[in-house]
């Protein structure tokens, strides 16, 4: 694919990414279905793994390193009584076969997973240490130290499949970095009979949601401008910032590369506040408050 064969779509789409793909695979599929190299996507998403995977196309490849923190839903498959090196179904079984307990031990087990708690990163994990993923390491049976982290559970609710073979589905609402395979095996640990994740299905991240998805297979049935016109505006990143909407002067002047004071626009904002900035074709930058000379001021990250 040359330069002068790309097109100049640009925007997000929703892909339900199946499972046995990795994430990259979909980058990879949707460069030759957008025609373009420009793609990249916002969190990865395990193999096994299905679900809500925002794809990032064009110019809205530029957001991927500015995305603020998203809240992820998910629907999973807890499988209690046995461990493995995975911390899924996929992995080596290393313990099975330990009493279970009750549904009610269960629900009363969860209750302390809920709020702010402390995860170690497992090491089939996407995260890099000194610029390694965690996974490849894995692979070559090197195990490295990972310092637990903060992460928050929002909501985490359950539902019986099967009490007596130990299986209960999960639907959590958490923040950003949480590691859901971890949960399961925290909770099965807390429980005393250990504990795996059976599957995982992303349910919503940020404000992308699984109804908003389309297959690889439906987008491979369009036609090029169908799937263009499906792509969602870049501005839907940022939906969790305040808009600010500049008037023609001030917008010349961000545009520029020129610091706009606060006063003079009528804002009060605290330095390091984000903004989607708007003008009057619409959506156009990522600004952040700074100060120049003593007095607060508007700059722009990053344009669209």
């Amino acid at each position: 694919m040359t330069k002068s064969t790309e097109t100049t779509a640009s925007g997000v789409m929703i892909i339900h990414k199946p499972a046995g793909m990795t994430s990259h695979d979909v980058v990879n599929k949707m460069r030759r279905l957008y025609a373009t190299r420009k793609v990249g996507h916002t969190g990865t998403l395990d193999p096994m793994a299905t679900g809500v995977l925002p794809i990032l196309i064009g110019g809205a490849t530029k957001a991927a390193e500015l995305i603020t923190a998203e809240d992820k839903g998910y629907t999973a498959t807890l499988k209690l009584g046995m461990t493995t090196d995975t911390g899924d179904t996929t992995g080596a079984i290393l313990t099975e076969g330990a009493p279970l307990p009750t549904a009610a031990q269960v629900e009363a087990a969860l209750d302390s997973f809920r709020g702010e708690i402390m995860q170690i990163p497992p090491m089939y994990s996407a995260l890099k240490v000194d610029g390694k993923k965690l996974c490849d390491l894995a692979r070559q049976g090197i195990e490295v130290e990972r310092q637990a982290r903060p992460v928050t559970i929002h909501s985490l609710d359950m539902e019986v499949i099967d009490e007596t073979a130990g299986e209960y589905r999960l639907e959590v609402l958490c923040s950003k970095g949480t590691y859901i395979r971890t949960l399961c095996c925290d909770i099965g640990e807390a429980l005393g009979c250990g504990g795996v994740m059976a599957s995982l299905v992303r349910t919503r991240s940020g404000s992308f949601t699984l109804e908003q998805s389309y297959t690889l297979e439906e987008l491979a049935e369009m036609e090029l401008s169908a799937r263009q016109a499906l792509l969602i505006p870049c501005e839907a990143l940022f939906a969790d910032l305040a808009k600010l909407t500049l008037k023609p002067f001030f917008e010349h002047l961000a545009r520029n590369g020129q610091p706009v004071y606060l006063r003079k626009i009528g804002l009060h904002a605290a330095p390091g506040t984000r903004f989607a900035v708007y003008g009057e074709e619409g959506f156009f930058a990522l600004g952040e408050i700074g100060e120049q000379e003593g007095e607060p001021v508007l700059r722009l990250i990053k344009r669209f």
